[in-house]
């Protein structure tokens, strides 16, 4: 019997260990997973800042209509609010337990910002060289015809000699 009296008594020590160490393993892994989420809603904020740049210059440049323009510039804000709010919430979870403070990894962008004037000199020599290869017109379509084209690429009319003298 008081082999038995142990082995109960063992057992319901274990089960008292185990109850009580419970929270620590909780806070433990919230913590764990608080410094997850802290790194993956900053990532998906860089993600949506560098979308909404490009998505910017894009539309600046003409290459998005405007219609496409709203609604990719919707989704991406709407992406960006969701990060920044998680990650306030993060904060203020780590605001409430300042005995651990889980620092935020470091991200550099990978996107050098370009001062207006770089990029107004880089826009313009794209234009300059996109205007040296202009042949003219298509006779069939009007669409621009290039120096290197033997057909439209509109319409697919064969573009003759005489008609790729004609220039802008």
């Amino acid at each position: 019997m008081e082999l038995g009296a142990i082995v109960l008594l063992l057992g319901v020590v274990i089960v008292v260990v185990l109850f009580v160490a419970q929270p620590f393993t909780k806070h433990w892994d919230a913590k764990v997973l608080s410094g997850h989420e802290l790194s993956v809603f900053q990532a998906n904020r860089e993600n949506a800042l560098n979308g909404l740049q490009e998505l910017d210059s894009d539309y600046n440049l003409g290459k998005v209509p405007e219609d496409e323009y709203s609604i990719q510039r919707a989704n991406l804000l709407k992406l960006g609010v969701e990060a920044l709010r998680k990650l306030d919430e993060i904060q203020s979870a780590q605001l409430a337990h300042p005995s651990e403070p889980i620092k935020p990894p470091v991200i550099e962008s990978p996107i050098k910002s370009l001062a207006d004037d770089d990029l107004e000199e880089l826009v313009a020599k794209r234009r300059a060289a996109r205007q040296q290869k202009a042949a003219g017109f298509c006779s069939k379509c009007g669409k621009p015809i290039f120096q290197t084209d033997r057909f439209c690429p509109s319409c697919g009319q064969a573009v003759n000699s005489m008609q790729s003298h004609s220039k802008l």
